[in-house]
């Protein structure tokens, strides 16, 4: 892999580094599109606080929005992020029994 794909990379897990962005990234699984609206307030944040993660994870191309009247919805384009991001949690499983384990 040449230097510039290691920094692509790099963004794109960046940008899904933070926990806010992986709450946003959970709240659009399995839904065709949400208001920005609708998630700042299920995730009891500002809007700009929120506005500014949806920024990072459009600019990074994992989301895409549309304009609705004055609303603006958002939807993931690749849901291949899911995959990621499960493989992450069997990481995480794993990690976490193998500490239980040297424990008992």
């Amino acid at each position: 892999m040449s230097n510039q794909n290691y920094r692509l990379c790099s963004a794109l897990l960046k940008s899904i580094s933070h926990p806010t962005r992986l709450e946003i990234l959970d709240l659009l699984m399995n839904k065709d599109e949400l208001c920005v609206c609708e998630i700042y307030e299920k995730l009891d944040l500002e809007q700009s606080n929120v506005s500014q993660h949806l920024k990072v994870l459009k600019d990074q191309g994992i989301l895409s929005s549309r304009k609705d009247g004055l609303m603006v919805l958002y939807k993931v384009d690749y849901l291949e992020i899911y995959e990621i991001l499960e493989k992450v949690k069997l990481i995480l499983q794993k990690q976490l029994q193998e500490s239980l384990s040297h424990l008992l």
